[in-house]
């Protein structure tokens, strides 16, 4: 199918060709019939893809502090392969859709084959979209009209944020598409409306569309707003402009009655003066989107609905209240499409955005019957003969980082790549010269010409993917954690020992890194116990993120900190005989600081301190091993220091990601031992698992 995406590097636009996506559980998999593209959000977009570097950096100082604390940790040559790898990915563009749904998957009620819906999908043939972003399209309202749903959602939720009443003086700052739309919804709820936009043609439009006046955003608006509101002050004013300027914040804030309330939807400097707020006593929100439900995974992508009596309008209930005006004739849209094009010249629509043409809304018309094509083939070419040659499942960060590129550098025949919405597959397999990608991943498992799969999904699809590829007769690399429950551990023990033809290999990097295995070969010299002190810095994530959920990540210790585990596991050479996790007390949160204690059959013993709240331009990891009146200390994986005999120091940071692709590698086509024991693969995965249901409780 195709679609549409940004090269961040430059901010061209163009058309690709990718897999289309399939229904997944909770989604809904729509073929598009039209799409709108915003001026204003995707003018930024567009716009920041083209600014220089000096210009990027000065919009995002987050990200600067962030690349500054990555070199200071971890060098200056991760640091820039990080920069360089986050600009090569295509940020796929749009987020106004209506289309035709053509399948349901698991769990969706509401929808049916055959459905006209709006969804929040991109500028594509094909979308797979939650079904908590879709409403389903009444008769009598046109694909372009219902082209403005979310949009108007947007509008809507800023509006019901301001709380206006029937009679009240609003004032909406910015008459693009969400203004215009704001003045729509703030007259079908019985408001007087002003609008202030320095753009003649926008305030004639915005009278034409219900405002009842309009002047120019400057300072001459504050005498216009005083007229307009009878000399007592406006009662609420929304922000729909964007810019980096603080003005529209300090006009909104002038115009003001006391109490008054200024709501922001667009985007404005907040540097916000003080007495401007504090004399009047004026509440002060910013609208985020569609409404509540934006940006929680258990509404969006579990499908958890907000109990009506408790959340009226939610975002999949503002596109229904927004559909419902289109259908009632209370909000037009028509006025507000600047040009029609159809998709396949869709390059011309976002040369309409870098131009300085005064344009609105631009529609994409698809072609009535995208073909749903989950695979494409790609220019790569890869040996016939069976051998090393490998499929990839999931094509996130960390694959297309460091897994891809490692087993391309091993020498693996890359075959085929592919991700849940076919963009990363597609993007990855061109740049490294697979022979195909796709979206389903039993397709790529039962491949007759793929030798070896790599999981490198999302946790919890680990135990399933691994145990369909063995018993497809693949061999398996599986990156951390193999699985996330001692019945998926069991299932897949006895499916690895039934099969020894077959190697198995979990990504324990760390083990390879070439000051681990320096570390490792001098303690073996070593015939005494050890003590292990492992720090890591390992930093607070959001409890929204994947990774602490429980059937999608399974918590951090088993999805992370099994690497440390197995690592002193290996640097031990002995089994683990008791292991103990204590969490911070205190702290009820999911992701508070852990102590990890481990003792081993030979007397060593293990101390991993996993850290949520450390500074982050402290370096991540640090383990320091005292035994024999030595004192060993591997900083980063970039220096190995030593107390009682030399140390090393490494050129870069190295974790050992290429190394074990190798062996993995290496391993398939000489037909040796598996680079891990299995034996070591099951313990560490079965600590993993224990030490997170003790932090679990």
């Amino acid at each position: 199918m195709k679609q549409i995406l940004q090269d961040l590097r430059h901010g061209a636009t163009a058309i690709a060709d990718v897999p289309a996506p399939g229904a997944r559980a909770g989604h809904v998999l729509i073929r598009t019939r039209a799409t709108l593209v915003s001026a204003g959000t995707e003018r930024m977009l567009v716009e920041f893809g083209k600014a220089g570097w000096l210009e990027r950096a000065r919009r995002q100082p987050d990200k600067v502090r962030m690349v500054i604390d990555k070199i200071r940790t971890d060098g200056i040559a991760a640091a820039w392969q990080a920069v360089q790898s986050k600009l090569d990915e295509p940020l796929a563009l749009g987020y106004c859709n209506v289309g035709e749904v053509i399948e349901v998957g698991a769990g969706v009620e509401g929808f049916a084959v055959g459905d006209r819906v709006v969804s929040n999908g991109k500028h594509a043939e094909i979308v797979c979209v939650p079904k908590h972003l879709c409403a389903r399209v009444p008769e009598g309202v046109e694909d372009a009209q219902a082209a403005f749903t979310v949009l108007g959602a947007i509008a809507l939720q800023g509006v019901r944020l301001a709380q206006p009443t029937l009679g009240e003086n609003v004032v909406v700052i910015g008459l693009g598409l969400i203004g215009l739309l704001s003045v729509q919804v703030l007259r079908a709820h019985g408001c007087r409306v002003m609008g202030l936009d320095p753009d003649a043609s926008r305030r004639a439009l915005a009278c034409e569309l219900g405002a009842d006046a309009a002047a120019e955003s400057d300072e001459s608006a504050i005498a216009h707003a005083q007229a307009f509101s009878r000399g007592r002050g406006v009662d609420a004013v929304i922000v729909a402009a964007s810019t980096s300027s603080n003005e529209p914040m300090h006009l909104a804030a002038r115009m003001c009655r006391k109490r008054g309330r200024v709501v922001l939807v667009g985007v404005a400097g907040l540097e916000l003066s003080r007495a401007d707020f504090y004399e009047k006593e004026l509440s002060f929100q910013v609208s985020c989107s569609y409404g509540p439900g934006r940006y929680d995974p258990s509404y969006e992508e579990a499908g958890q609905d907000y109990p009506i009596g408790f959340v009226r309008w939610t975002e999949q209930r503002n596109f229904e209240a927004v559909l419902d005006l289109l259908a009632a004739g209370k909000l037009a849209a028509e006025p507000l499409i600047s040009r029609r094009l159809p998709f396949e010249r869709a390059g011309e629509a976002y040369e309409l955005l870098a131009s300085d043409a005064p344009v609105l809304g631009l529609l994409l018309e698809f072609p009535a019957a995208a073909p749903v094509t989950r695979t494409i083939a790609l220019a790569g070419t890869t040996a016939t003969a069976p051998g090393a040659r490998v499929a990839f499942l999931g094509a996130g960060n960390y694959a297309g980082r460091t897994l891809v590129p490692a087993f391309r550098a091993a020498g693996a025949a890359l075959r085929t790549i592919v991700s849940a919405a076919g963009v990363s597959a597609a993007h990855l397999g061109r740049k490294y010269g697979f022979v195909s990608a796709g979206t389903d991943w039993h397709a790529a498992v039962d491949d007759a010409n793929v030798d070896a799969v790599v999981v490198a999904t999302r946790h919890g699809l680990h135990a399933e993917q691994a145990l369909a590829a063995l018993r497809a007769g693949k061999h398996v690399f599986c990156e951390k954690p193999l699985c996330l429950t001692l019945d998926e551990l069991a299932a897949l023990e006895t499916e690895m020992r039934a099969r020894p033809g077959q190697l198995v290999m979990v990504g324990f990097n760390r083990r390879f890194a070439p000051l681990a295995v320096a570390l490792r070969e001098r303690l073996a010299n070593l015939a005494q116990p050890k003590s292990f002190v492992y720090t890591v810095n390992a930093g607070t994530v959001p409890a929204t993120h994947w990774t602490r959920d429980k059937a999608v990540g399974g918590g951090r210790i088993v999805g992370e900190a099994c690497h440390f585990v197995d690592l002193l596991r290996h640097l031990a050479g002995a089994p683990v005989v008791r292991w103990q996790a204590t969490r911070v007390r205190g702290d009820a949160t999911a992701d508070a600081d852990t102590t990890i204690v481990l003792e081993f059959a030979d007397g060593s013993t293990g101390t991993v301190h996993y850290s949520t709240s450390g500074h982050r331009s402290f370096p991540k990891e640090r383990l320091e091993v005292f035994c024999a009146g030595r004192v060993f200390e591997l900083d980063n994986f970039r220096r190995l220091r030593a107390w009682g005999e030399a140390g090393i120091r490494g050129w870069r940071q190295d974790k050992g990601q290429n190394a074990c692709a190798a062996a993995f590698v290496a391993a398939i086509r000489n037909g040796g031992a598996a680079p891990i024991p299995i034996d070591d693969i099951v313990e560490v995965s079965r600590i993993g698992i224990e030490l997170q249901q003790q932090v679990d409780g």
